[in-house]
């Protein structure tokens, strides 16, 4: 893959994310103005407790794609975008037009992902 079309997609990866994040960030801002304004008790509050509990999870997630990002902009930067960080073997375009952030080839990431358990929503069932 070429650099131009690396960092595109990888910008792109980046807008998502740091969308995502705003937009977040701002509902969990928004709901604790309310829980302020509110007086009395609330019949909601263990789904309340429960939605914010999804959305902290949801933000750690994307923290971590955030950071994804970032070890992608450095690969690029370094001309290793597009290159397994554990073998250095090619990953195929079609799994990087896929999933942008991809840091290994499927196989490597299927090992790693059956190995320690640790799996990414942006690393599985992706194109060869």
């Amino acid at each position: 893959m070429d650099d131009r079309r690396a960092r595109e997609l990888v910008a792109d990866e980046r807008r998502r994310v740091e969308a995502a994040i705003r937009r977040l960030l701002g509902d969990l801002w928004a709901e604790r103005l309310l829980e302020r304004q509110q007086t009395g008790e609330s019949d909601s509050t263990g789904s309340e407790l429960a939605v914010e509990m999804v959305d902290r999870a949801l933000l750690t997630d994307l923290r971590a794609q955030l950071s994804a990002v970032v070890r992608a902009e450095e690969r690029i930067a370094a001309g290793t975008f597009g290159l397994s960080v554990d073998s250095g073997l090619a990953i195929p375009d079609e799994r990087l037009e896929a999933a942008p952030l991809g840091e290994r080839t499927v196989e490597e990431q299927q090992r790693r992902d059956e190995g320690d358990g640790e799996q990414t929503p942006w690393s599985t069932n992706l194109p060869t």
